[in-house]
């Protein structure tokens, strides 16, 4: 459900589908798709970020990728991202997302080129 008095999406995380999804009036209105890698570290891995056309322009990208990091601190895991978006959502949030290491980046490359399929 939506926040009922901002009105804000609620964010959920569906971690089998690798989606973090925001929800609002019973329509996911926006997902990042993600993956979860192991090593060389624990870290999720956003590949892309989506916001249906009709909702955009309503910060729902920037939510869904401040809880990805959240979410992330929660399970002290790090964040290698792959998306542009939230790339670039990070370099303005440095207080809230911490850069990940170039080998970190590229075990995450590497992951996605052995799973053409994934995304």
């Amino acid at each position: 459900m939506s926040d009922p008095e901002t009105g804000d999406p609620e964010i959920r995380d569906d971690r089998a589908a690798g989606r973090l999804e925001a929800v609002s009036g019973g329509e996911v209105v926006g997902r990042v798709e993600y993956f979860v890698l192991e090593s060389p570290e624990r870290a999720l891995v956003p590949v892309h970020t989506v916001v249906e056309p009709a909702h955009e322009g309503k910060g729902i990208a920037g939510s869904l990728a401040r809880e990805l990091y959240a979410l992330a601190g929660r399970e002290h895991r790090a964040v290698a991202s792959l998306c542009p978006y939230v790339t670039k959502w990070a370099e303005r949030h440095p207080d809230e997302a911490s850069p990940a290491g170039q080998d970190l980046l590229a075990a995450a490359k590497d992951w996605l080129r052995a799973h053409p399929g994934r995304f």
